[in-house]
């Protein structure tokens, strides 16, 4: 594991939105959802392209708050610009579970 420093970490833009839609990506590569995040008012909404589907509907991701990085440079996924990175951690099958925080919080709010 490479260390890295405290101003590595907070150059990172880790922050908690709202997933307000969610639709299936059948053009993907590999299964995912588009979706549309709200960050709050002062970030706004970004879309993001997630492979959640062996763990998640579409349904029960709309309302879900999540955890994601917002500084990486958008990313042409197929016909779908990816705005943000929504963060996961695979289960034993390699199946990703949403990182989420355990109360809610307000939209927008970094990490630290």
């Amino acid at each position: 594991m490479t260390p890295i420093s405290w101003d590595d970490f907070e150059k990172v833009e880790l922050r908690v939105g709202r997933i307000i839609q969610a639709e299936p990506f059948p053009e993907a590569r590999k299964p995912a959802y588009k979706l549309i995040v709200d960050f709050g008012p002062e970030i706004g909404q970004r879309k993001s392209s997630a492979q959640l589907t062996e763990l998640y509907t579409a349904e029960e991701l709309v309302g879900k708050q999540v955890v994601a990085v917002l500084n990486f440079p958008p990313k042409q996924i197929g016909s779908f610009m990816s705005e943000c990175l929504v963060t996961g951690f695979p289960d034993e099958q390699g199946q990703v579970a949403l990182c989420v925080p355990e109360k809610p919080v307000p939209l927008g709010v970094k990490l630290f």
